[in-house]
């Protein structure tokens, strides 16, 4: 089963699977396939987080995030008074972080694929070079960057008409640029992205045009394999992000603290269950102090993920009312966008895959390398360009987190993956910035407390609190009028907003967790937004 965002690339990923690949095989074909079809946020020059989980029960994180220049600074963002400089961490090519995904994609291949590159890498190189038909989700996106296109000779090109108009449903995209891009790695390996043609094309773009990076930043990027972030859940395993993530982290501990109540029997989105879930989620945002870096920083997760620690913050949670998020010590997350994309892949030898890759925001810097047909990320701006001040989302910046050079900013991509008896059950993730460990949290309540397939619990409405700011996101019909009167009186404030996030997600084994296993795999995709699909081989 394959579930991602652009239903042509869930369909890649399948016919891998048909063709007698694994998991991984799939995922790396559907990463390559989104760079294509999905350019807003599927990627070659960005970064991501992949969960496994092997036949044989091992659970492993790659981290391909982006890293930063050697040429950055802690204050390359600020003007001489220290003030942030508006809009130079997010659009331009002092934005931009050394990507990781074609790193990251090689290393999954070469240690657990079966397939060869090239076969992987033919579908996307096919949707380039002939293109592909338009649909509304593929101009809805184009559409949230006409404006810097057309200030972008590189990106005019092939993002709009030859006359300079928009592109409309029904036309086709076609990237030559892109697929002679993918044809060089598919041929030559990473070494041709960071050693070769393509390094060279964008660092002479990105000197002509301001920036700061050179060939060595591509000549020094590695991918790592970390250990997971571990917890237990109703009796499943829990294998999630850890840092350069502070959304496994936070996933877990609330998890932790919810596991001692009884939110199946209190009912979904209750008073009851509701003040637990928001006070579980307030009490880890604030504890997400000092994440970052774990090659510059030495992160408490031990002690967050700790049950008995979650013990001691359920019983200083009172039962009828709110905590103030003033009384809690300061936190810290990272300003990171809500435009990314995940995808989860499992199959029927036991491979389970979940990533979330993302160039940051839509189209990230908006700027492309040169001829090589392709966006580079924004990812500078995940750094606190300001430690102690509040970014876009409220959320102060972090010591942690501020920028050094091959440093890795902090994320909250929570790539999931829940297991029992030795044996993957459900692949998880979702976009979000902030919101990310809370989109994903739903679905393994829904899943796991409620007893909803995997495309209930995807489709079910979210609840949101992240600290700072005080106040309680809800999307519209999330909570009964009469449970949102309640808590207002024990001393909430609800923000209601437009649905967010798009979860992708597999079950294993049965519609629903605890039915009989008929072998079969169940896929949800988050319909929040169009275009994508489940496609199960």
């Amino acid at each position: 089963m394959v579930v991602s965002a652009q239903q042509l690339a869930s369909r890649v990923g399948a016919e891998i699977l048909r063709e007698g690949g694994n998991a991984v095989d799939a995922a790396v074909a559907v990463g390559y396939a989104l760079a294509v079809v999905y350019p807003a946020a599927g990627n070659i020059g960005g970064g991501g987080f992949m969960t496994l989980r092997t036949p044989d029960g091992q659970a492993i994180f790659l981290d391909f995030r982006e890293h930063a220049p050697k040429a950055a600074t802690e204050d390359m963002y600020r003007d001489t008074q220290g003030h942030v400089i508006p809009g130079l961490s997010i659009t331009g090519w002092k934005a931009v972080a050394i990507p990781g995904t074609v790193a990251g994609l090689e290393l999954a291949l070469k240690k657990w694929g079966t397939f060869p590159r090239a076969r992987v890498m033919a579908p996307a190189i096919a949707l380039a070079r002939n293109g592909y038909v338009l649909a509304e989700n593929d101009i809805w996106l184009l559409n949230t960057s006409t404006e810097k296109f057309a200030a972008n000779p590189y990106a005019a090109k092939i993002f709009l008409r030859p006359d300079g108009t928009p592109f409309r449903v029904g036309d086709r995209l076609v990237q030559s640029n892109l697929a002679n891009t993918l044809q060089l790695i598919a041929d030559r390996g990473p070494d041709a992205f960071y050693r070769g043609p393509i390094a060279e094309e964008v660092v002479r773009t990105s000197r002509e045009e301001g920036g700061i990076l050179q060939r060595a930043d591509f000549e020094a990027y590695k991918p790592r394999i970390l250990p997971t972030v571990t917890c237990h859940y109703r009796g499943y395993q829990v294998d999630t992000a850890p840092p350069p993530s502070g959304g496994g982290v936070a996933l877990c501990e609330i998890l932790d603290i919810l596991s001692g109540y009884d939110l199946k029997t209190e009912g979904l989105y209750s008073t009851v269950a509701a003040h637990q879930e928001i006070e579980a989620m307030r009490h880890t945002y604030s504890d997400r102090r000092d994440l970052g870096d774990p090659d510059f920083v030495k992160n408490p997760v031990a002690h967050l993920i700790d049950p008995a620690y979650a013990a001691q913050i359920r019983n200083n949670i009172p039962a009828d009312r709110a905590v103030p998020s003033a009384s809690l010590l300061p936190g810290s997350a990272e300003p990171e966008k809500y435009e990314t994309t995940h995808f989860s892949i499992m199959d029927k030898s036991g491979y389970a895959v979940a990533v979330t890759y993302t160039l940051n925001g839509w189209f990230g810097a908006k700027v492309i390398g040169g001829s090589t047909g392709f966006f580079l990320n924004d990812e500078m701006d995940d750094f606190s360009s300001a430690p102690g001040v509040p970014n876009m989302f409220g959320i102060l910046g972090s010591r942690a987190n501020a920028i050094e050079p091959g440093k890795t900013p902090l994320s909250s991509m929570s790539p999931t993956i829940l297991s029992r008896g030795g044996k993957a059950i459900m692949a998880i993730g979702s976009p979000g910035g902030s919101r990310i460990p809370t989109i994903t949290l739903a679905a393994i309540l829904g899943v796991v407390d409620y007893g909803m397939t995997i495309q209930e619990a995807i489709d079910l409405p979210r609840i949101h609190e992240q600290w700072q700011p005080d106040i309680v996101e809800t999307e519209p019909g999330a909570l009964k009028t009469d449970v949102m009167e309640a808590l207002q009186l024990e001393g909430y404030q609800f923000s209601v907003h437009q649905p967010w996030g798009s979860a992708e997600g597999v079950l294993y084994g049965g519609p629903r967790l605890g039915s009989k296993s008929d072998g079969h795999f169940y896929g949800g995709f988050d319909r929040r937004h169009s275009g994508g699909s489940a496609v199960g081989e």
